[in-house]
């Protein structure tokens, strides 16, 4: 008897949980990641069987927007949700290759303006790096000053 894709999956994250300790987000990826990897491999096992026409019975899933845009920003990686690849850090240049910039690709995706593309981790190393620098003082020094310099530069109104 074969086995479904989904006991597949699972018994390969369970031979990898073996080796390497993963959290429970990383579970939760690693066997969405691993069956849509299965998937992909039937459909187009199916699609070369049956001379490049689509097999009936399997659905199409033609691309990764199968994953919760939520659970793509990990501790230790983001995955594009574009294409599927994994990174510590969507750079422009990723994002050019799929027609799109920062902003479009949270619009696309629900992502608040403000959310880095970025892993947590980095994005906290980030975080600490800018404290330990002053930054957040400096900022505020200089929006005080501005307005300070705004109220002087507006002309008295008569």
């Amino acid at each position: 008897m074969s086995k479904t894709l989904v006991e597949m999956a699972a018994d390969l994250v369970q031979s990898q949980c073996a080796t390497k300790s993963m959290t429970t987000e990383e579970l939760s990826f690693a066997l969405q990641s691993t069956f849509k990897a299965l998937y992909d491999l039937q459909f187009n096992e199916a699609k070369s069987a049956q001379g490049f026409g689509v097999q009936e019975g399997v659905p199409a899933l033609n691309d990764f927007t199968a994953m919760n845009p939520d659970k793509s920003i990990l501790k230790n990686k983001i995955v594009c949700l574009e294409c599927g690849q994994e990174f510590r850090m969507l750079s422009p240049k990723h994002l050019k290759s799929h027609g799109l910039n920062g902003r479009e690709y949270r619009s696309k995706w629900g992502f608040s303006l403000r959310q880095p593309l970025c892993a947590k981790s980095l994005s906290e190393h980030r975080k600490k790096a800018g404290k330990a620098r002053g930054l957040p003082d400096n900022l505020k020094k200089a929006i005080a000053k501005r307005k300070k310099s705004d109220k002087v530069a507006l002309p008295a109104k008569k």
